[in-house]
Order: structure tokens, then C-alpha cells, then sequence
């Protein structure tokens, strides 16, 4: 077997701030320390700050009066916001700075009367705290045919803005859809997918034309990490999205492949490194790195943990 094992892959800028973040929010207070949802889609991050004393929550009701209480990566509403002022609590907001980027466009179109067009995934965090900006305002996409489906009271003023983590493909497939439908559509003056899920796909799209199996680190609820297996299997290669090596089946391979390792922008780069051990141990696997670009992106800690 050989592995060719992909960058950028792993943390992106967003994930390792909110990360440190929470971190250092232990650390200054103390725990408990309530999260607004998990602080990124990972379950074994999740689950490592759940013992050190986070405590993850879906409501602002169940924290209690006075308490500290950290916004998650993928941003929360105004709405929240509202009722953790209501609660008197301390906040720490740990939102990547790109996902309030989406925030901010929604906030501008809606003030100029604009209809807009999110393009993500229902229910996904990242599209409940965006919706949240301007609900009246907003429709929501999914797939071209949503696009064909939508009704715009004036089809001159509309505009699109995308969730951080979609696959570039498909929502590049419904931008052009939006373009024939709306001609005079706006949208932002950057790309809001961001870079790091950009330059993971890259690298996925690139290196699976080389492999016979695409392995992706990543928790099931990782939108990111989803859409890395599919641009692999599009491909035409098997791909798997796993936790850790703990769910890697040793039937998938007779150990003559070339695998691709990869893992999506909230998996660890200890669970990555632990599949490779076990692809090592039992198929006396060799490791090529293929680091297809560089990424110097830091945000800074959020200004109460600076």
C-alpha cells in the first residue's frame, strides 16, 4: 500500500481559534464553560472538552444566569445574542471571522431592500445563525432545482451569499442557475466559501485522480468533511468519512492501493496520524506528502481571551 496523504488537510484558521479559544476560556475561568452548540463539528474535540469541564448547549435557557457562554465557530443569531444580554451572561465570541464575513453581506442587502439567496444546508449551524441575520429577507437553496422553485417578488433586486463549506462544484452549479434565473443578481464581492475548504477540495480533486481509495478524517456532521468524500466518489474513486482509525474496516483494502488521507477542516491531525499508523501496521503502508498549497492564515483570539 501507498499513502498519499493530502494538504492542506485538517485545522483551517477558523477551527484553531475557536479552538484555543475554549481553551483558554477554562483556563482564565474555570469550567463550567457553556458553548452555543458544538465549538466545531468533531465529535472527539467535542468530547475532549466535555471532560475538561465545557459544557455544550442548544439553548440559551440552559445556561444559567451570570454564566461565561462561548459562541461556536460556525456564528449564532442575533437572536442569541439578544437573549444572552437578557440572561446577563459573559460572552466570548469565538465565530470565524469568514462565516461573520456572510453575516455582515446578508446585514448590507438586506438593508438596501434586497431579497437574498443563501445557498447551504438546512439546519446546518453556519445557515441557522446566517438566516437569523435578516429571516424575512433570506430564502434558502440547496440544489439548482430549489433555485427553479423560488419565488421573488421583484426578480431586479436579489442577491446570493453561500455558506463557508459547501463544495465548490455544486455551488458554483447554482450560482449559474441563480445568473440565468436573475440576470442582474448580486453577489459578494469575495467568495464566501472559504479558503481552507477550497484548498482541501483542490487537493482532494487533485490527488484522486492518483488513488484507488479516498479515506477522510472527519466527524458525519462535518459539512466540510462530507463534501470532501463526495468529490472523491464523483470522481470515481471509494471514499469513507471516519472518526478515527477505530472505524476504518481492514476489509476495504487488500493492501496493494494507493490511498489518499485527507481530513476535513475540524478533524485533528493526531486522528489523522493515527490512521496512518494502523494502514502502516497492517499493510506495511509507505507515506508520500503531497502539500499542493500553503496556508498562513491566523485569527486572532477574540478580544475578552487576548
Amino acid at each position: 500500500m501507498h499513502i498519499l496523504l493530502a494538504g492542506p488537510r485538517g485545522f483551517c484558521a477558523g477551527v484553531n481559534m475557536a479552538i484555543e479559544s475554549l481553551r483558554k476560556a477554562l483556563e482564565r475561568f474555570g469550567p463550567p464553560i457553556y458553548v452555543f452548540h458544538e465549538i466545531v463539528h468533531n465529535k472527539w474535540v467535542v468530547e475532549q472538552f466535555r471532560a475538561a469541564g465545557a459544557v455544550f448547549v442548544d439553548q440559551v435557557e440552559q445556561v444559567p444566569a451570570g454564566s461565561v457562554l462561548l459562541y461556536s465557530a460556525h456564528g449564532v443569531s442575533p437572536q442569541v445574542r439578544r437573549q444572552a444580554a437578557q440572561r446577563k451572561l459573559r460572552t466570548i465570541d469565538a465565530t470565524c471571522p469568514l462565516v461573520t464575513k456572510v453575516h455582515k453581506e446578508v446585514v448590507r442587502f438586506a438593508e438596501l431592500g434586497y431579497t437574498i439567496v443563501l445557498i447551504g444546508h438546512a439546519g446546518h449551524d453556519e445557515v441557522v445563525g446566517t438566516m437569523g441575520e435578516a429571516p424575512e429577507a433570506i430564502r434558502l437553496v440547496e440544489t439548482p432545482a430549489d433555485v427553479d422553485r423560488l419565488v421573488i417578488e421583484d426578480p431586479q433586486k436579489v442577491a446570493y451569499v453561500t455558506q463557508t463549506t459547501l463544495s465548490l462544484d455544486d455551488a458554483t452549479a447554482i450560482i449559474e442557475r441563480l445568473r440565468r434565473r436573475f440576470p442582474h443578481i448580486r453577489g459578494p464581492s469575495q467568495d464566501d466559501i472559504c479558503y481552507a475548504t477550497q484548498n482541501r477540495q483542490h487537493a482532494v480533486r487533485r490527488l484522486a485522480a492518483q488513488a484507488d481509495f479516498v479515506l477522510v478524517v472527519g466527524s458525519q456532521n462535518s459539512s466540510n468533511s462530507q463534501r470532501l468524500a463526495e468529490i472523491a466518489q464523483a470522481h470515481g474513486v471509494p471514499a469513507r468519512l471516519v472518526d478515527g482509525p477505530e472505524q476504518i474496516d481492514l476489509s476495504w483494502f487488500t493492501g496493494g492501493e494507493r490511498v489518499v488521507i485527507t481530513a476535513g477542516a475540524s478533524a485533528p491531525e493526531l486522528l489523522v496520524e493515527k490512521c496512518v499508523q494502523l494502514l502502516r501496521e497492517r499493510f506495511s503502508a509507505t507515506v508520500e506528502c503531497c502539500n499542493l498549497r500553503s496556508e498562513q492564515v491566523v485569527f486572532p483570539l477574540p478580544e475578552p481571551l487576548r
